[in-house]
């Protein structure tokens, strides 16, 4: 006989709830007026790769094209981002930080690094490296999944090779 279907050992169903109680942790560190976790993946992500092209900017963060889209927008209009075309394509846009989008990048570094640490600090100290090491393998998976799927055969695209 298969075994019942468990929420309290659902991979899926767990990751979900640590994820609403890390986005909980945070805010509660970060105030309202503060950025969201995904505003700070971008920020930190543009920061670390000044000129990203926002199709890079999808890989990095793992935010789909069109909420990443309107994420700039949004973080366009509050400057904290500025964008241009680049000069390789002129139909992609480079990224880049702003003066005040490096500020709020800074301002919210202690909610995320306290936040995060009351994550961790749940676990036994023993697990916790490879806590972190197992999250990491399941974005590693999604990323290779999101770039087999812009290939559109299911294979990951070859370095320095150009999508047509």
């Amino acid at each position: 006989m298969a075994k019942a279907f468990d929420l309290q050992t659902s991979p899926g169903h767990l990751l979900r709830r640590a994820q609403q109680y890390a986005n909980d942790l945070y805010a509660q560190e970060a105030g309202s007026n503060g950025l969201t976790p995904r505003q700070f993946a971008v920020l930190h992500a543009v920061d670390l790769h000044e000129g990203l092209s926002q199709t890079a900017l999808v890989r990095e963060t793992g935010i789909d094209r069109s909420t990443l889209a309107d994420m700039i927008s949004r973080m366009l209009r509050k400057d904290l981002l500025a964008r241009k075309r680049t000069d390789e394509d002129a139909r992609a846009n480079s990224v880049r930080i702003t003066p005040a989008g490096r500020k709020a990048l800074r301002a919210a570094m202690p909610a995320v690094t306290k936040s995060e640490q009351k994550i961790l600090e749940i676990l036994p100290a023993r697990v916790r490296t490879e806590f972190t090491r197992g999250l990491s393998l399941i974005a590693q998976a999604a990323m290779e999944s999101e770039m087999a799927k812009e290939n559109g055969d299911g294979t990951k695209p070859k370095r320095g090779r150009k999508k047509r």
